[in-house]
């Protein structure tokens, strides 16, 4: 029998303990050497630090550890584990309370600090001013702000944070963990309170500043009813999350108005041209966080198109067919389909007008399905034969397509 005791811990506790599904867990071991564990039959995965698979259910088991700053960003640290290493110490570096618990094998919860506390009262709340050595932990505590929306942050906590980004720590973060972080956010059940969290850290401006633009920036009241910019963005991603939308679609919807931010002062609250405003930073929040390319295109697209989306009811046969044409939407129907979807969830994320119907989408997504009937074969081949050559091909090609538009109107 092997002399070392083994904890869930982290995440796994806390959702048990809120009557919630668990996904992941996560073991903790106590009293044990990393020889202990090859003794015990344990396989080593780890590199930075002791990790192992368990003999018989290949879960992941760590040694308990503690850890030591040494350098800015999320890299500057040095870990030491050892059997002397105990579990409240293990504890102790974790980020926030609530995910400060450990469980034993006879499923006693261990909360040596005020997790149970915190998770009944609603609060996130770091553990130890060790929250400070590692800025991930800011997007990590926004982000499950999203998961856990009625949850407030600590008052402390929030100070806590204000004060990494004065010291730069948030300037240290590198992309890929950025990017990790913010999209998971953006999945979650609330991703405007991982916005709000982010500002009121000061980080928003930080990590994006084309979004922290947007707030108090007004926008005209009659399509706008919450005017404010920021606040429609919030509205937006909520009816991402309540629509069940993609990560493709919400990140879309994150950057479609980043242009309004840049509008002169004398212009608003109209937003002439924003929409091609709103693509080139769009490119360059996407470039700076190493954002994947099904996102980044479609981000691009919907900062491009979505007004053109939201006016097509009043658009010609003409017009609608150049929209499809720009959109790339026969070489790319799902991207399309998402860019309606985004345009959607644009349209219903304003004051008041939560549950209006969007007509746009069923519409356009019925043309290009008209348009896809078209046989490209057969009227290449008989344009081919009246002598069409090139160029001539392809508008007898566009011709068709506005023929089955006009005939499915």
């Amino acid at each position: 029998m092997p002399k070392f005791q083994t904890y869930l811990v982290g995440g796994a506790v806390r959702d048990r303990l809120l009557g919630l599904p668990v996904q992941d867990h996560d073991w903790v071991v106590v009293g044990a050497s990393p020889q202990d564990m090859l003794d015990a039959g344990y396989l080593p995965v780890g590199k930075d630090f002791p990790v192992f698979l368990h003999p018989d259910t290949r879960e992941e088991v760590a040694l308990a550890r503690t850890e030591r700053k040494t350098a800015a960003g999320y890299h500057g640290f040095a870990f030491h584990a050892a059997p002397d290493v105990t579990l409240e110490q293990d504890l102790a570096r974790r980020d926030l309370t609530i995910n400060a618990m450990a469980q034993d094998e006879a499923g006693q919860v261990i909360d040596p600090y005020g997790g149970q506390r915190d998770l009944a009262t609603k609060v996130l709340r770091h553990v130890s001013p060790a929250f400070a050595e590692d800025p991930v932990r800011i997007l990590r505590l926004a982000r499950f702000a999203a998961r856990f929306a009625d949850f407030t942050v600590a008052p402390e906590t929030v100070a806590l944070m204000r004060g990494m980004v004065a010291a730069g720590e948030v300037d240290a973060l590198v992309a890929e963990r950025v990017w990790q972080e913010l999209s998971r956010g953006l999945m979650e059940n609330k991703p405007s309170r991982m916005l709000e969290v982010l500002r009121e850290a000061g980080a928003l401006q930080k990590l994006l500043p084309e979004v922290e633009a947007l707030y108090g920036v007004p926008q005209p009241e009659a399509h706008h009813p919450e005017v404010d910019t920021g606040i429609h963005l919030q509205m937006v991603l909520d009816q991402c999350a309540l629509q069940q939308a993609p990560l493709t679609v919400r990140y879309a919807c994150l950057c479609h108005d980043l242009g309004k931010g840049t509008t002169r002062k004398e212009d608003l609250p109209r937003h002439i041209a924003h929409e091609v405003r709103s693509e080139k930073l769009a490119r360059g929040v996407s470039a700076r966080w190493k954002v994947p390319s099904d996102c980044r295109e479609l981000a691009e697209l919907v900062a491009r198109e979505h007004t053109h989306v939201h006016q097509s009811g009043a658009f010609s046969a003409e017009a609608r067919l150049r929209l499809l044409e720009r959109c790339d939407a026969w070489r790319r129907p799902q991207r399309f389909a998402e860019l309606l979807w985004a345009c959607e969830c644009d349209a219903r994320g304003r004051l008041g007008l939560e549950g209006r119907d969007y007509p746009q989408r069923e519409r356009l997504a019925a043309d290009l399905a008209a348009t896809q009937q078209v046989d490209l074969a057969a009227v290449s081949a008989a344009a081919i034969q009246r002598g069409a050559q090139g160029a001539d091909i392809g508008r007898a090609v566009q011709r068709a397509r506005l023929a089955a538009l006009q005939a499915a109107a």
